[in-house]
């Protein structure tokens, strides 16, 4: 993969180094497009991606190159079930040390590694096609807006606005209509006396079938939808998470809006 400093993004030049991986110039090649459309509509995005979601069996596949890389695996101490095309799969997170170098070369912040729990998902997985392992999607990381001294409900009316926004920006500038909007909340914003109120501000124009709101297990915010059919690119917006992921969004994801069948 090639550094590409000129447009803002950086992507790992020596990921061949450590994992082998049949489709990974296809998803880089798709995540560098999106990122090209998304910039180009004035929407900014971190250097280094938020996450990459890799499907292997066994684990280590996946595990032992992020090892050596100082990924931490398993960091939040959680695995998330994620029912993918009615088959269980189970999702472990890393997590790269803030001041990894790393970081720099382009590294994810985290990987999910997806293994299949039984012979039949391992079937399914196999039966793409795509290589064991397989990248299943990229997620470019956007830009919060700065919180300075907002409280978590002040800051969730100006960060849950401005998703819903950049939902629309990004869809146009694609030309792919995008999924559904996932936004885990601080508990205390939705135990907010005016939450209920002020939600349908913050949601605009959205149908009730294009978003899904709840709390964010482990605090902080994280509103995140795909951008490409099949859940092959995402991006994300994350402040103050103590977890990868909230289990009640990958079980949303995982069962409506990704899929191991993507095409070749």
């Amino acid at each position: 993969m090639e550094n590409l400093p000129l447009y803002g993004i950086t992507l790992p030049t020596d990921f061949a180094d450590y994992l082998t991986i049949e489709n990974a110039g296809l998803r880089f090649a798709e995540a560098t497009e999106v990122a090209m459309h998304v910039m180009g509509a004035g929407v900014q995005l971190h250097s280094n991606m938020d996450h990459a979601a890799i499907f292997c069996d066994p684990p280590h596949f996946v595990a032992d190159g992020l090892k050596q890389l100082g990924y931490v695996n398993g960091w939040d101490a959680r695995c998330y079930p994620s029912p993918v095309d009615g088959c269980d799969y189970i999702n472990v997170s890393a997590q790269l040390p803030a001041d990894s170098p790393a970081r720099y070369k382009g590294w994810f912040d985290y990987v999910a590694v997806v293994h299949p729990v039984d012979k039949p998902a391992l079937q399914h997985m196999l039966g793409q096609g795509y290589g064991n392992p397989f990248i299943h999607h990229l997620t470019w990381g956007l830009v919060p807006p700065q919180r300075a001294m907002a409280d978590d409900f002040e800051y969730a009316s100006r960060v849950v606005p401005f998703m819903v926004e950049k939902r629309e920006v990004i869809g146009d500038a694609i030309g792919d209509a995008p999924g559904t909007l996932i936004v885990a909340l601080p508990e205390n914003v939705l135990a907010h006396p005016n939450f209920e109120e002020a939600l349908p501000e913050w949601i605009g124009e959205l149908d009730e079938n294009e978003y899904q709101v709840e709390s964010m297990q482990g605090g902080g915010f994280l509103i995140q939808f795909f951008v490409l059919t099949g859940g092959r690119i995402e991006v994300a917006l994350r402040v103050d998470t103590t977890q990868t992921f909230n289990p009640k969004s990958v079980h949303k994801i995982s069962e409506d809006e990704i899929s191991a069948v993507q095409g070749k």
